[in-house]
C-alpha cells in the first residue's frame, strides 16, 4: 500500500463517517413520527420499486422532462459500478474489472461508462436550459430554492467531466489501459497524445482525485439538500401504499378510543414516520401542484408546499426533540431555515406545523381528488398529511369552515348531509314497485343485489333521475334487487373527508350493522363515493361486501346482452365523458363507463378533453368541497366545464351524482345548452318499449 492509498483511505474514512452521522441524524428524526407497519407484501413492494423506482414509469408520464430525469437516474445506476471500481483502485491502483469479468461483459461495461456519462451530461445541459430559459411554471413558486438545484446539477456535470477526462488522460499515459470501448474518453484524449508522461500522469491524477472528491462531497451535501431524494426515493417507493389497487386510496384508520389529548396531526410527531420520509423524498418537481385543481384555478393550496413544509418543520424541530440542541442549527442557517429554528428553540418550541407552516385555508381547499398522489414520481402521499391535519382541526380544535357545520348537524340528526326528512328517502321509488330489504325479509326472500341509492340519489332532484334510470335498467334486465328505503342513511364518507372521524365511524358502524342484519353480500351503487367507502374503507370496521359501481354493472349487463335495447340506431351523438376521481384515480375504473356508452349507443363518438382518465380534472366537489364555498380564484367546475365544452361534444356524460351537480352548474354558468347526462340515463333512453 503506497502513500496515495493511505491518503485515499483517510479521506474516505472521514467522508464516510460524516455521512454515517448524517444518516443517523435523519433516521433519529424519522423516529419522531408515529409507528406504522409497512412491511407487508414484500414482493409486491419490490415490484413497485422496479416499475416506479427503477423503470421510472411515473417520471416518464411527462415525456420530455421525464426522459431527462430518467437519463440522469439510469446514468447514476450504471456509473455507480464505475465509481466502485475507482474506489477500489484508490486502495489497489492496479485493480480493474477486466481481471474479473468475461471479456464481452467487460467491453459492454466499459462502453456503458462513456455512453451514459455523455447522456447524463446532455441531460444536465438540458436541465440547465430548462430552468434558466424555459422556466416551467411548476418549477416556480412555493419559494423554490433554485440555487440548490444548480449546485447539484453542477456537481453531476463535474462528476461526468472528471470521469471522462480522467479516463482520457489515462489513455494518454497508458494507451492499453483504456480500450476502444471507451470511445468518448479516447476521443477527448486525441489532442493530448503528444503530452509527456509526467504531465499526463499529473493531469490524470488531478482529474481522478477531482472525481473522488466530488463523489464524497456530493454524498455529504445530499443530507442538507432537497436532493436527499437521491438516496431516499427508492426506499420511499418500497414503503409506499399508493399503488395497491384496493388500498392506495383508503384513509388511514383512526383509534378513537386511544388515550390521547389530540387527534389527527398538528405537528410532525403526530404524523407517521412514512409521512416524514415523504418529506425527505420530495424532489420539489412540482408535478403534484401542477395537477392540483385547486392550485391551477388560483388557490393557495400547493401539495408540494405541504410536503416541503413538513420536511422544513422536521428539520427545525428534530435537533431539539432528539436532544441535539443547537448542533445542526448552523447547517440550517446555511439553507435559510436556521432563523426559524432558532426562534423555535429559543421560545420553548411554541411553533408547530399547523398554522406556522401550513394554514387552515390551504387544508380546506383540497378536493381529495388524488391527482397529486397520482403524479408524484416517488410515491409521496400528500393527501394523507392533509387528511390528518383536517382531523386535528375538527376533532381537537373544532376549527372548520362555518358552512360545513350544518352538514355535520344534518348527518348526525337526519343521516344525510342536508336537512331532508329521512322519511322521504325512498320517495323517488313511488310507483316503481321496488321492494325494500325489510319487505323481502318478511317474505323470506333475498335479492341478487342491494341497490345502495345514496344521499344524492335519494334527495337531490337531479340525481333522483339517475336513480330512477338505473332502477329501470335493472328491472328491464330482470335483476332481482332491493333497496333499504328508510333504513338507509349516509355511510359517513363526507364526514370522514372533512375530518370528523367520530361522526364517520358512528354512521359507518350503524350501516354495517344494517347490512349484516340482512346478510348483504353484493351492493351496487351509482355513487363513486358510496362505492369506494363501502367497498374499500368499511373493511377497516369489519364490513366486507362485494361493491360494484353502476358503470361496471351496466357494462356487464350489456356485454351479456341482457339489456333490451332499441334496434334503431337513433341520432348520432358526440359525447365527452368526464372521469370521476373516486371512480378513476381511487379505483382504476376508466373503461367501463366509456364501454357502456359505446355498447348502448352504436353511433356514439367519444371525444376526450385534454385532461382525461388518470389525468382527469376534478369537478371540485370531493373532499367535502360540495358543502363549502369556493371563495378564491376560478371555480374548479367552471374550469372543467370549459374543457369539456371545448371538445365540441353535444352531450357531456358523467358517472357520479356529485359530478352531475358540478357539471350541470358549470354548463348553466357558461349559458350552454349542452345536456349533462349520467351513463345510466343514456342507457335507459335506449331501452326498448317492450
Amino acid at each position: 500500500m503506497n502513500a496515495q492509498s493511505v491518503v485515499f483511505l483517510f479521506v474516505l474514512a472521514i467522508a464516510a463517517g460524516i455521512f454515517a452521522l448524517n444518516v443517523q441524524r435523519l433516521v433519529s428524526y424519522l423516529r419522531l413520527g408515529l409507528t406504522e407497519d409497512r412491511t407487508d407484501r414484500p414482493w409486491a413492494r419490490l415490484s413497485n420499486v422496479l416499475t416506479v423506482g427503477v423503470a421510472q414509469t411515473k417520471i416518464l408520464r411527462e415525456p420530455v422532462a421525464g426522459i431527462m430525469h430518467a437519463t440522469i437516474f439510469w446514468g447514476f445506476i450504471v456509473l455507480t459500478a464505475g465509481t466502485v471500481e475507482i474506489f477500489i483502485q484508490g486502495v489497489w491502483s492496479s485493480f480493474s474489472y477486466e481481471r474479473v469479468l468475461w471479456h464481452p461483459l467487460y467491453s459492454l461495461y466499459a462502453a456503458s461508462q462513456d455512453v451514459f456519462a455523455l447522456f447524463v451530461l446532455a441531460a444536465v445541459a438540458f436541465a440547465f436550459y430548462r430552468r434558466l430559459v424555459l422556466h416551467p411554471r411548476r418549477l416556480e413558486g412555493d419559494r423554490i430554492e433554485h440555487l440548490d438545484a444548480y449546485v447539484i446539477l453542477g456537481m453531476i456535470a463535474g462528476l461526468m467531466i472528471t470521469l471522462l477526462l480522467a479516463n482520457a488522460f489515462l489513455s494518454v499515459l497508458q494507451p492499453s489501459a483504456v480500450g476502444p470501448e471507451k470511445f468518448v474518453s479516447r476521443g477527448l484524449a486525441m489532442p493530448f497524445t503528444s503530452l509527456g508522461a509526467r504531465p499526463a500522469a499529473i493531469t490524470y491524477r488531478t482529474f481522478w482525485w477531482g472525481h473522488v472528491f466530488l463523489v464524497l462531497i456530493f454524498l455529504n451535501y445530499l443530507p442538507y439538500s432537497k436532493h436527499l431524494h437521491v438516496v431516499t426515493s427508492l426506499s420511499n417507493v418500497y414503503f409506499s401504499n399508493t399503488s395497491w389497487k384496493a388500498e392506495r386510496a383508503v384513509m388511514r384508520p383512526m383509534d378513537l378510543e386511544a388515550e390521547t389529548e389530540s387527534f389527527g396531526a398538528a405537528d410532525v410527531e403526530q404524523l407517521t414516520w412514512k409521512n416524514l420520509l415523504d418529506g425527505y423524498s420530495c424532489t420539489e418537481c412540482g408535478r403534484c401542484t401542477a395537477a392540483c385543481p385547486a392550485n391551477l384555478t388560483g388557490k393557495v393550496l400547493s401539495p408540494r408546499k405541504i410536503v416541503v413544509n413538513t420536511r422544513q418543520r422536521l428539520m427545525e424541530k428534530g435537533p431539539a426533540a432528539t436532544g441535539e440542541g443547537m448542533a445542526f442549527l448552523g447547517a440550517r442557517l446555511v439553507h435559510g431555515e436556521g432563523h426559524e429554528a432558532a426562534d423555535s428553540l429559543g421560545s420553548g418550541g411554541t411553533r408547530r406545523l399547523l398554522d406556522d407552516y401550513i394554514t387552515e385555508e390551504e387544508l380546506w381547499q383540497c378536493t381529495s381528488c388524488r391527482a397529486c398522489v397520482q403524479e408524484c414520481p416517488v410515491a409521496i402521499d400528500q393527501l394523507d398529511i392533509i387528511n390528518q391535519m383536517r382531523r386535528n382541526l375538527v376533532l381537537t380544535e373544532s376549527r372548520f369552515p362555518a358552512e360545513i357545520q350544518p352538514a355535520f348537524e344534518a348527518l348526525e340528526r337526519n343521516g344525510a348531509p342536508w336537512a331532508f326528512d329521512a322519511a322521504d328517502r325512498a320517495r323517488w321509488a313511488d310507483g316503481l314497485a321496488i321492494p325494500t330489504m325489510a319487505e323481502l325479509a318478511e317474505r323470506g326472500e333475498r335479492p341478487d343485489v342491494l341497490f345502495w341509492v345514496g344521499c344524492m340519489g335519494s334527495f337531490d332532484d337531479r340525481a333522483k333521475k339517475i336513480t330512477v334510470a338505473f332502477a329501470r335498467i335493472l328491472q328491464a334486465c330482470g335483476i332481482r334487487f332491493a333497496i333499504l328505503g328508510q333504513e338507509e342513511h349516509c355511510h359517513g364518507d363526507p364526514a370522514r373527508r372533512m375530518g370528523n372521524e367520530y361522526l364517520y365511524q358512528m354512521l359507518a358502524k350503524d350501516t354495517i350493522e344494517t347490512l349484516n342484519r340482512y346478510a348483504v353480500t353484493t351492493v351496487v351503487t351509482s355513487c363513486p363515493h358510496c362505492f369506494h367507502q363501502i367497498g374499500n374503507e368499511f373493511p377497516q370496521l369489519g364490513g366486507n361486501y362485494e361493491v360494484i359501481h353502476h358503470s361496471t354493472y351496466i357494462d356487464r349487463l350489456l356485454e351479456q346482452e341482457l339489456v333490451p335495447l332499441r334496434t334503431d340506431e337513433g341520432q348520432r351523438l358526440t359525447v365527452a365523458y368526464h372521469d370521476s376521481c373516486y371512480l378513476g384515480r381511487y379505483n382504476d375504473i376508466y373503461d367501463a363507463p366509456r364501454q357502456t356508452l359505446r355498447r348502448a349507443l352504436p353511433v356514439v363518438t367519444l371525444v376526450e378533453p385534454p385532461r382525461a382518465r388518470d389525468r382527469g380534472l376534478c369537478c371540485g366537489a370531493g373532499g367535502g368541497r360540495m358543502w363549502m364555498e369556493e371563495r378564491q380564484g376560478k371555480r374548479i367546475n367552471i374550469e372543467r366545464t370549459e374543457e369539456l365544452l371545448s371538445t365540441g361534444a353535444d352531450t357531456i356524460a358523467v358517472a357520479c351524482p356529485f359530478c352531475m351537480t358540478m357539471m350541470s352548474d358549470g354548463v348553466k354558468a357558461k349559458e350552454s345548452t349542452v345536456p349533462v347526462l349520467d351513463i345510466a340515463e343514456v342507457v335507459a333512453s335506449q331501452l326498448s318499449a317492450t
